[in-house]
């Protein structure tokens, strides 16, 4: 059985060139979503997912319809491969169900591994070259380092509640409770 989806972002738009394309190459049913591919919960493929039978042919208008990205659409397609469900995008001129439409998803499913690996390569080389420049990931500390010695040792000194030392400090409990751990590890690195 052909099964079709439509997507549109907005409320604005509509579905009837979708619809119209999906009803001329034959779907018997028609789901739709009217929201953003990015949500994550889109009751009209849900539902299509939980009627779709092995056999079945998923239609969509384009690819970018039915994936919020190439890796969510790959994930989608093996999904769909696994149930015995071929896909078809009528812009594309792409068919799972045939040898060539396969390749093709394959073709597609190693450029997106291919490109999850440089962007893995570049970050890692970028935080390696910064620390060579010594540099330091993570967020700057808030207090300077003199401010920090002060703020220890006003706990240490246990005049003051911690709310009040936050509150001279200008820091939260955590900050605090972070400054101290930071000064008891270092603390034991110098034993």
């Amino acid at each position: 059985m052909y099964i079709g989806y439509a997507r549109v972002s907005t409320d604005d738009q509509n579905l009837h060139l979708q619809n119209d394309a999906l009803r001329h190459a034959g779907c018997e049913k028609i789901y739709s979503d009217q929201q953003s591919g990015a949500a994550a919960e889109r009751p009209g493929l849900t539902t299509l997912f939980e009627i779709l039978r092995p056999g079945d042919t998923l239609i969509v208008w384009r690819l970018d319809r039915l994936g919020r990205s190439l890796k969510h659409l790959i994930q989608l397609v093996e999904q769909l491969d696994k149930r015995g469900v071929g896909l078809k995008s009528l812009q594309e001129n792409i068919d799972t169900t045939t040898a060539g439409g396969r390749l093709v998803f394959h073709l597609f499913g190693a450029l997106a591994e291919f490109e999850r690996s440089l962007i893995r390569e570049r970050t890692q080389a970028g935080v390696n070259a910064a620390r060579a420049r010594g540099r330091q990931g993570g967020r700057p500390k808030l207090l300077e380092p003199n401010k920090r010695e002060l703020t220890i040792r006003l706990y240490q000194e246990r005049k003051h509640s911690v709310a009040e030392i936050c509150s001279m400090m200008g820091i939260s409990k955590s900050t605090l409770y972070n400054y101290l751990a930071e000064s008891a590890n270092n603390a034991i690195s110098k034993v």
